[in-house]
C-alpha cells in the first residue's frame, strides 16, 4: 500500500523483544520522545511508511520480513528494514559518520579522519535509504529525512521521484563554512540537501551556517530574510543570531529553512516525576546523601559533551574551597553510545583516572566526591535524581540541542534547581534563566557551579519558573506542531494534506 508519509531515520520504531520464540514489537523504553512523536503522525495520513536498516549476515537472505505492517495506537504503516551487513554498517555509521562527520558538525577540526572513509559505501547505502522511500511513497506524498548520516538521500529521491515534497532534519549543529568546507564530498552533500523542500535545524545559528555553506559552494539566493523571535535570543551566550533566511532559491526551486528547536515529553516526564515509586527514590537519595549538596551531570562519553573538563574544573573548585570537602558530591553519568570505537574509549579512560584522582586527593572513609557511572540510569530513577540534585551541571563544548537540561527543568515539580548549562549547547538560546556558562574557560566554569551551589531559593523558584515556560513552550508536541504547518505549505501536485 502507497504511503502518503514516509519518515526516513536510521532507528527502528519500536524494540523488537523475542517471546518464546516469536518476536514482539514494543514501544521504545527510551524517554526520548522523538520515536513516539514521529510516529504520531501516521495517525494523520491513510497510511504511512519507516524507513530504517537491521543487521543482516546476507542482505539478499537476511533471515528476517523486510517490511513489517503495523497498526498500533499511532495508526497504519509499514516498516521497511534495509539488511545492511556489518561491514556496511561499520563504514557508513561508525566511519564515515563518527569519524569525518561527527567532528567537522562540532567543530572538532583536529579530530577529524577522512582518510579510512570508504564513500562509495556511503553513497550505495544511501541511495538504498532512497530507493525504500521511493518505492513506499505515494504520488505527491511527504518523504521525511532525519540527521546526518542520510545526507545525500534527498538528492537520490529529487532524481527517481520529482513528484514528492521532501524534508530533511538535523539533530546536530551544522557548523560554519570554514568548518563544513573542510569535508572533500561538500558540494555533493550541500546539493542534495538543496534538493529537499524544507531543511530545518533547532535553533537559528545552525541554519545561518547552513545558508553561508550553500551560498560559498553555489549560486544561492536569499528569498526572504525574518528577525529571529524573541525567544531564540539568549543574550551574551555564543550562539545567539538576530535575523535568519526563511527562504532560498537555487536553481530555481525555492528551499525552505527552518528553525524548531526540538523539546521534550514535559507531561509523560513530570508523569513520572509525582509517580509514589518516584517519591519513594527520591526519599531514599535524600537519606543517602544526608546534608551533602548534589551536583549532577548526565551524558554520553564523547570527546563534544565536555566531561573531562568538567570534572577538572570540579577538582579545581575542591582543591580552592576546602569548605566544600564532605558537603558536596558529584554524581558524573558518562554512558558510552559507541562501545567500541577506540576515540570514545580514550574519552572514557580519560574521564575514568580524573575521576579516581579526584577521589584519591579529596576523599575520606566517609565521602567520596565523584561518584562515576558508566551504565545507563533507568529514566525513572535518573527522574528521582532530578528532583534531589541542587544542580544540574550540563557544559558540553558543543551540542545541538541538549535535552537533558529540559528534562531536568520538566523533572522539578518542586519549583526549585539549579541549571547551569553550556553557552555551546543549542538550548542556551532558549534558556535564558540558566546559569550559562563557557566551558572553555576555567574561571567561568568554577564560577559558575559556585554560583549554583550558593544560589537562594528565591531566585531558584524565579529562574526555574521562566526555564520551565520555555521548556513546555518548546516541548516534542510543539514541535510536531511546527512540522505539520511545514508540510502543509510545501506546493503540491495532489490534494493530499496532513490535518492538525
Amino acid at each position: 500500500m502507497s504511503s502518503d508519509l514516509v519518515i526516513v531515520y536510521h532507528r527502528q520504531p519500536y524494540e523488537e523483544v523475542e517471546v518464546d520464540g516469536r518476536i514482539e514489537y514494543r514501544e521504545n523504553s527510551s524517554p526520548n520522545g522523538i520515536v513516539p512523536t514521529l510516529k504520531s503522525f501516521f495517525g494523520r495520513v491513510d497510511h504511512g511508511a519507516w524507513i530504517a536498516w537491521k543487521l543482516a549476515d546476507d542482505p539478499a537472505d537476511p533471515g528476517f520480513e523486510k517490511r513489517v505492517e503495523m497498526d498500533d495506537a499511532h495508526g497504519q504503516y509499514t516498516v521497511s528494514r534495509l539488511p545492511l551487513t556489518a561491514d556496511q554498517v561499520r563504514e557508513f555509521y561508525h566511519v564515515t559518520s563518527k569519524e569525518a562527520f561527527w567532528p567537522i558538525l562540532h567543530a572538532f577540526k583536529e579530530r577529524y579522519n577522512y582518510d579510512p572513509v570508504d564513500w562509495q559505501n556511503f553513497r550505495e547505502v544511501n541511495h538504498a535509504f532512497a530507493e525504500a522511500a521511493a518505492a513506499e511513497a505515494a504520488l505527491g506524498a511527504v518523504v521525511w529525512v532525519h540527521d546526518y548520516n542520510l545526507w545525500l538521500v534527498p538528492g537520490y529521491l529529487r532524481q527517481m521521484r520529482p513528484d514528492l515534497r521532501i524534508a530533511f532534519y538535523h539533530h546536530t549543529p551544522f557548523p560554519s563554512a570554514d568548518i563544513f568546507n573542510v569535508l572533500p564530498w561538500r558540494r555533493e552533500i550541500v546539493q542534495s540537501l538543496l534538493a529537499a523542500d524544507i531543511v530545518g535545524f533547532h535553533i537559528p545559528r545552525y541554519a545561518a551556517n547552513f545558508v553561508s555553506v550553500a551560498q560559498s559552494l553555489f549560486d544561492v539566493d536569499v528569498d526572504t530574510r525574518q528577525p529571529v523571535p524573541e525567544h531564540l535570543i539568549s543574550e551574551g551566550t555564543a550562539l545567539t543570531e538576530r535575523s535568519m533566511v526563511e527562504r532560498l532559491v537555487h536553481d530555481g526551486r525555492q528551499v525552505t529553512v527552518s528553525v524548531a528547536p526540538v523539546g521534550v515529553d514535559v507531561d509523560f516526564i513530570r508523569d513520572r516525576a509525582q509517580a509514589p515509586e518516584t517519591a519513594e527514590l527520591a526519599e531514599r537519595i535524600g537519606e543517602e546523601l544526608g546534608e551533602a549538596r548534589l551536583i549532577l551531570s548526565v551524558g554520553r562519553t564523547d570527546y563534544t559533551k565536555g566531561g573531562v573538563e568538567q570534572l577538572e574544573s570540579f577538582e579545581r573548585v575542591l582543591e580552592a574551597n576546602p569548605d566544600l570537602h564532605g558537603k558536596v558530591r558529584l554524581m558524573h553519568v558518562s554512558v558510552s553510545a559507541n562501545r567500541g570505537m577506540a576515540v570514545y574509549a580514550e574519552v572514557q579512560n580519560e574521564i575514568e583516572q580524573t575521576a579516581g584522582r579526584i577521589n584519591g586527593r579529596f576523599g575520606s572513609l566517609d565521602w567520596q566526591p565523584v561518584s562515576l557511572m558508566s551504565n545507563a540510569v533507568p529514566f525513572d530513577q535518573l527522574v528521582a535524581y532530578y528532583q534531589k540534585a541542587d544542580v544540574a551541571w550540563i557544559t558540553p563544548l558543543a551540542d545541538g540541542m541538549n535535552l537533558v537540561c529540559k528534562e531536568f527543568v520538566a523533572a522539578r515539580t518542586d519549583g526549585k534547581g539549579v541549571l547551569v548549562l553550556s553557552e555551546f549547547a543549542g538550548a542556551a538560546v532558549e534558556l535564558h534563566a540558566a546559569v550559562i556558562v563557557n566551558p572553555f574557560s576555567h574561571k567561568s566554569m568554577d564560577q559558575a557551579i559556585l554560583q549554583a551551589l550558593s544560589m537562594d531559593e528565591e531566585e531558584q523558584r524565579a529562574r526555574m519558573a521562566l526555564l520551565q515556560d520555555a521548556v513546555r513552550g518548546s516541548c516534542i508536541a510543539e514541535w510536531g506542531n511546527a512540522h505539520r504547518r511545514l508540510f502543509d505549505s510545501i506546493p503540491r501536485e495532489t490534494s493530499l494534506r496532513l490535518t492538525a
